[in-house]
This record gives C-alpha cells, structure tokens and sequence, in this order.
C-alpha cells in the first residue's frame, strides 16, 4: 500500500490500523530548535479523541502519545521525529459479523478487491482512526509557524446552518461546546439534533469551515503546487470528505467579475477577499477561508442490504461504537491538515 506519506520538505507518514497495538507516524523535515509545547498537543489530540462527549462515539482511548525519537530537552532535534499512539481500548469481536460482508458505502469491498485481503477489524487502515497521528503532526506544524491562527468551526449539521459571516464569530466560544460551533444558539441546536439522529439509529453529516490569519504573502507555487490545490488535497485525503471550497467557492460562479474582483488597497491588502487569500496559487496576506463537506458516518444502527464476498445480498445491522456525526471530532483535524499543508509551504518558500 503506497500513499501513507504527505508533504514536500516537512513531510509526514503515518502507519497502524484502527484495532492494531498502536498507530503511529514519523514527521521527516520538522526544524531543530522548536521548544515543543506537549499540552497543547494533548489538547489537540483530545479535541480529536473518542469518548469526549455524548454525541460522539463511545470508544474510550486516551490517545496519549509516545515521543520515540527527535525531541531532546524539549526540542526538536531536526531528526525524524517517529511516535507511537498505543490503542487501549479496540473490542474486535464487535466487527466478527462483517467479516465475510462489505458495509454499504464504506472502503470493505473496493480494498479486498484491491489486496485480496482486508481488516475488518473497524476498517483497519481504511478507519478515521488514523487521523489521530495527522493531529500529532499538525500540533507540532502550528508549534512551527506561532504568528499564524488557525481556527476551525462547525458551520453546519444536516440542515441546520450558522448563516453568521466568521468575521462577527467569536473564536474563544468554539471549545465550549461539544459541537464546536462558536454561536451558541446554533450549537444547541445542532446537539439537539444529533442526539435525535442517534435515537433514530442513524447518522448525519455536516460542514467544517475553517479560517487561517496572519499567513505571509508568498506561500504555495503558482503551477500544479498552488497553495488551494494542496488544500484541497490534504482536506480530501480525511476520511468521510466529499466536498472542498475556498473563498468565494461555487458561489463565485454565479457573480460578475466586476461584483468578485478584490480590488487592493495602497498597501496591497484588498477592500473585499472573495479570492479566500489566494492569488494565482500564491497567499496574498488575507485570510483565508474554506469549508470541508463531510459525509454520514456510513455505518447505522439500521438493518439493510449489504454484499457478501460470495456474491450474495444479505440483510446487515450495524454494531460497534460509531459517531452519529464526524464534524465535531474533525474539527482539530481539518486544522492539523491545514497546519502541515502551511508547514510545508514555508520550508519550501525558505528554499529561494
């Protein structure tokens, strides 16, 4: 299996399955000398965990991290930086009925058809458990560039949509709620909702926005490299992710150019940022914005039809433990991702 590895010069792989001894990953490129804040990595990595509140799945791992190599006296030391997350609390046996089944909408069938062998056991490597080593790595990536912000939000549950522009969104507010959504009318209505979902046994997806500020004109390359390309990629490499935009996105398509064109201001900022602060590939200075689709959680707590490896459709309920809606765990992920993709950028950019 290829494909494990992302970035140019801080460059991140990531290895285990969601029911192995442990997951883990290796951050090649990361700069010596970075005093490592290791509570704030925890705390990103708990904003990730399992078990944290009651609308998310009841899996309870602690996801504490094991440091093996890179870091001496608190610092990296330039040098491959390889962790381990052991997996404490994985119950097997709640995967033995899908065994011999492929789950609707989920990675079952096309991996055995690809290998000719999977793990079942939660889906293996195909499980959004491996997104905790990409946390890891994005926490130690924000540590890299301090002078930039990220902030990511859940904007949206199934229907119910926070119409609020992020500018007038108060950032603080967004851990003080298990949704993760800064406005605290909406977030209780979204809870509100997926706790009606999970009653109903099934599931729902919803929308993660994402806002970086203070990010330096200069960052990305302006042909296949360009900085929203690799956005894009890193943001459609998460699990359960169907949709990217950035800026003005689909939206931008129904406007005139005299209505969507960022006209500049003498110091080379712009009076509007439907461009999401990129230009031509290239960050202009502005903030930039995008929004994450995410899909249902595929597996429901519903009986329905599921294909068997003999080629036979049988009638399948979903067991285990199961987020009734990814959005609010995805959160630190859609930064972390965020924060590598930048990481990457400015190593690139020093390169010149």
């Amino acid at each position: 299996m290829a494909g494990n590895s992302y970035g140019t010069l801080y460059k991140v792989t990531t290895f285990g399955e969601s029911h192995g001894e442990a997951l883990g990953g290796i951050i090649d490129g990361c700069p010596s000398g970075i005093e490592l804040d290791f509570e704030a990595i925890e705390l990103d990595m708990a904003r990730r965990k399992p078990g944290q509140s009651a609308i998310v799945t009841q899996r309870k791992e602690p996801d504490a991290v094991q440091f093996l190599s890179g870091i001496f006296e608190g610092k990296t030391t330039g040098t491959p930086i390889g962790f381990i997350i052991p997996n404490t609390n994985q119950k097997s046996d709640d995967y033995s009925h899908i065994k011999d089944n492929y789950r609707p909408s989920h990675a079952d069938y096309v991996y055995d058809q690809k290998y000719g062998f999977r793990d079942y056991r939660g889906g293996g490597r195909s499980s959004a458990r491996e997104t905790a080593s990409r946390v890891v790595a994005g926490a130690i990536a924000k540590q890299m560039l301090p002078e930039i912000k990220i902030n990511a939000y859940v904007s949206s549950v199934g229907p119910i949509h926070l119409e609020t522009p992020y500018q007038d969104l108060d950032f603080s507010k967004i851990e003080s709620n298990p949704v993760r959504c800064p406005d605290e009318k909406s977030a209780a209505i979204m809870e509100e909702y997926i706790r009606d979902i999970r009653k109903q046994g099934d599931t729902v997806g919803g929308v993660v926005s994402c806002v970086i500020q203070n990010v330096p004109v200069g960052l990305g390359e302006p042909v296949f490299d360009k900085l929203h390309a690799e956005l894009g990629k890193a943001m459609l490499s998460i699990n359960a992710v169907k949709g990217f935009e950035y800026g003005s996105g689909f939206s931008g398509s129904e406007m005139k150019g005299s209505q969507h064109n960022d006209l500049y201001n003498s110091d080379g900022t712009t009076k509007t940022n439907l461009s999401g602060g990129i230009q031509g590939g290239i960050s202009n200075g502005m903030d930039i914005y995008f929004r994450v689709a995410f899909k249902p959680v595929a597996t429901i707590m519903q009986t329905q039809d599921s294909l068997d490896n003999k080629g036979n459709i049988k009638p399948m309920t979903g067991k285990g433990r199961h987020d009734p809606c990814v959005v609010p765990r995805a959160v630190p992920i859609v930064e972390a991702m965020a924060a590598i993709v930048l990481a990457d950028f400015y190593l690139i950019n020093k390169t010149y």
